[in-house]
């Protein structure tokens, strides 16, 4: 990936530039110290001068009202606010026409920035002073004043804090009054220039000392780069803030959210003062100082998938590689290429008018389809269909160009969504809730109805990363989620009803994949590479979790590596610097996935006696437990040297009823509550008063005795028992009480199970159950 830089020989403006902005993907407006307002439009490549600005207003910086913020607010004209060095801003019309002046430092404005939702603004300057301003330019208050220039300030992505320069310090000051602000020590020289970005969460800063850094939003850094030849004068993130541009004197950077740069650009055009990114994130453009307007096209993104390449070569072709026949083949589009995505067989591109569908399997007839908005930030694929991001709603595609749904949620915010807090699989969607991080919203992906009657899955802390499971039937879903300690958990989706438990797989995760062909789980951990070939068995087994999952050194990745695929057995892991390191993990365990999703089971036994590893035989054993298959689950616990469970389903088999022995297959993964829950549902209330009582969980029993009116002598028989051999008095208030009206005796206790047992056996529906020999 790299810009594609273009800028006319001779300028436009007869001094220096020093800021621009987008109005549109096609549109960008320029001013400088000749005092002139230039509009370019880069279809028809002319530039038309809107007005002379008055002498004394030189700008300073310039920022169009978000696009965002004029769907909400449905205000129809469009407007930029402009800094100046007389102390002053202005709002501006599209047709230059001042709307607004408003008197805001003394001393030059340094900087000016919309807030995301366009309500507000802040401005800062030479007196130190930084301010909240209403969006019609009222004065809200002086959030900071300190001893130096601030040159430079930015918006927290929820627009309640601000991030301001002073000298080499940053600092992050919440608007809610009495808020403790967080302040650090970023850079050897003055910062001249900070962005904040509202997607990622992740702060860029540059300044004097001629370095650019990473932060995040606790000031912890993640990226510095090396020393460059110049101060960095100007730098900005794009919208979807996986790419930022750094802009210093005959220096153009493109680089990616980690830090490490894409490409370099030496244009001749002096020291790039301001630059602007186009709404779809496709372009950037550069006020230079020696009055050129820079223009750089990001061009050679490179995708791969399985035996496939794509490469975006120019603004409207892409050049394709099959690497197993050399096969090539070009695609020539008529707009301009915004997006494109490559998976599951299918590469979707969007232009600035209309998407393209192409399949594979045939490069020559693509479905194309007409775009709801040219705004397209996000695209993500899974096997049946694809979700865009498209402007202010999201859209669920099937492969063949028709919508299937667009759901919505309430506060739906789509401009601060990405690949982390989106995820799709076949039959349900699944989008982080932007104003309160710790839920998610989960959708029916083919209809876009909200699961569980539309209440969002809430987690205790907020949720960083989501990740749905890819295959298998929609009612055994299940959702991957890293929460703000990075620790991973394990959720099951239900359908309808409440939604089930978090189950914690491991800590310190900073990157996470689920396998695009089975339900395997990769994760990078700290010092660790690990794999959880069947992390269900958290729902089915603990005791099996870690004969489950492969841990690896992961010494080799290094810090902040991201796991960018895993297809088939191999994983790509990209590194901090960039570069891509793969790895490989057993096929066995995905074969033995399949085996068992085609209910296989004697081949799932043959693969596991012929592989003779412990890890397949241990997700084999979880598997038949979850699916009931006891003569499988014996066999595979017999092979890893589970004795005891092998016993105890050899004591299930000779269980009559059904529900029983899906109860007592619950109690063997350790799951009492679910297997109480199953007994009391299928009216086997002895049963589940004996579950209880096994377990020691004597208040429980008699609770469940009392409700039914069925074995309270038989508790409380079985409650003096325990207390008489560890020679202890009953301090129960109800068990005292129950004492007192039920009278103990064995024998007719005794009877009375053993009837219990004898009916039973003597129900239609309990006939023994006929296991498959294995």
């Amino acid at each position: 990936m790299r810009f594609k830089t273009s800028f006319l020989s001779k300028p436009k403006h007869t001094d220096v530039v020093s800021c621009v902005g987008w109005v549109s993907p096609d549109e960008v407006y320029s001013c400088g110290d000749d005092l002139q307002l230039l509009q370019w439009n880069l279809v028809s490549n002319e530039t038309i001068k809107l007005t002379d600005l008055p002498s004394e207003v030189y700008p300073l910086d310039l920022q169009w009202l978000p696009k965002t913020a004029v769907q909400k607010t449905k205000v129809g004209s469009e407007v930029f606010l402009m800094t100046s060095a007389d102390g002053r801003f202005y709002i501006v019309g599209r047709s230059g026409r001042v709307e607004k002046s408003v008197e805001a430092h003394h001393g030059a404005v340094l900087a000016g920035r919309w807030s995301h939702d366009g309500a507000g603004l802040v401005t800062v300057g030479e007196d130190g002073l930084v301010k909240i301003w209403s969006r019609s330019g009222m004065l809200r208050s002086t959030l900071a004043q300190v001893s130096v220039p601030v040159y430079g300030a930015a918006w927290a992505p929820d627009s309640d804090a601000v991030l301001y320069t002073t000298g080499t310090n940053l600092i992050i000051k919440p608007l809610a009054p009495n808020s403790k602000p967080i302040q650090w020590k970023a850079h050897d020289g003055v910062i001249l220039k900070v962005a904040w970005n509202p997607n990622t969460g992740l702060i860029l800063s540059g300044g004097e000392d001629t370095r650019y850094r990473v932060w995040d939003n606790f000031g912890r850094q993640l990226y510095s780069s090396s020393h460059h030849h110049h101060p960095i004068t100007s730098l900005a993130w794009s919208p979807d803030g996986q790419l930022f541009a750094v802009g210093s004197f005959n220096t153009l950077r493109l680089c990616d959210k980690a830090g490490w740069c894409h490409s370099l650009e030496k244009p001749t055009t002096g020291s790039i003062f301001n630059l602007a990114w186009s709404s779809d994130g496709t372009q950037v453009a550069g006020a230079c100082g020696t009055g050129h307007v820079i223009f750089a096209h990001v061009i050679e993104n490179h995708l791969e998938w399985k035996n496939y390449e794509a490469t975006v070569t120019s603004r409207k072709t892409i050049a394709l590689r099959d690497v197993t026949n050399e096969a090539w083949e070009k695609l020539e589009l008529r707009d301009r290429i915004i997006k494109v995505s490559l998976s599951y067989g299918y590469m979707v591109i969007i232009t600035s008018t209309q998407g393209y569908i192409y399949s594979t399997r045939n490069w020559n007839t693509p479905f194309i389809f007409e775009l709801k908005e040219s705004n397209v930030s996000l695209i993500v694929q899974a096997e049946r269909h694809f979700l865009l991001l498209d402007g202010a709603s999201v859209y669920v595609y099937s492969y063949d160009g028709r919508v299937m749904c667009s759901p919505r949620w309430p506060g739906m915010r789509t401009d601060v969504l990405n690949s982390r807090t989106v995820s799709l699989s076949n039959d349900t969607l699944a989008i982080r809730d932007k104003t309160d991080e710790k839920m998610v919203h989960l959708f029916d992906a083919t209809t876009g109805k909200a699961l569980n009657d539309g209440k969002p899955w809430a987690h205790k802390l907020e949720i960083i990363e989501i990740a749905l499971d890819k295959v298998g039937i929609a009612h055994e879903r299940r959702m991957a989620i890293v929460d703000r300690n990075r620790d991973l958990f394990l959720v099951t989706l239900q359908r309808v009803g409440t939604m089930g438990r978090a189950v914690k797989l491991g800590g310190m995760v900073q990157s996470l994949c689920w396998n695009d062909g089975a339900n395997i789980l990769a994760a990078l951990q700290d010092t660790k590479f690990t794999v959880w070939f069947y992390p269900a068995v958290v729902f089915i087994d603990r005791d099996l979790q870690g004969a489950t999952l492969l841990e690896k050194d992961a010494i080799d990745f290094g810090k902040n590596a991201v796991i960018d695929s895993f297809l088939d057995t191999v994983l790509t892991v990209r590194r901090a610097d960039g570069s891509l390191v793969t790895t490989s993990v057993s096929p066995y365990p995905a074969l033995l996935h399949n085996y068992v999703t085609a209910k296989q089971w004697d081949d799932a036994v043959r693969l596991a006696r012929f592989v003779k590893d412990d890890i397949v035989w241990a997700c084999l054993a979880a598997m038949a437990t979850a699916s009931k298959e006891l003569n499988t689950a014996e066999v595979a616990y017999a092979a890893i040297n589970e004795a005891d469970k092998v016993q105890y389903i050899h004591h299930i088999k000779e269980i009559p009823i059904k529900e029983a022995r899906t109860a007592e297959m619950a109690l063997l993964g350790g799951h009492i509550g679910d297997a109480e829950a199953i007994l009391v549902q299928s009216g086997l209330h002895f049963r589940a008063i004996m579950l209880n009582l096994t377990t020691y969980n004597f208040e429980r029993a008699l609770q469940l005795a009392i409700r039914h009116r069925t074995h309270v002598d038989t508790v409380v028989a079985f409650r003096q028992r325990y207390l008489a051999r560890f020679n202890k008095k009953e301090t129960s208030k109800l068990f005292l009480q129950y004492e007192k009206q039920v009278d103990v005796d064995w024998k007719k206790i005794q009877e009375k199970i053993e009837l219990e047992y004898q009916r039973e056996r003597e129900k239609p529906t309990s006939s023994q159950q006929s296991f498959k020999e294995t």
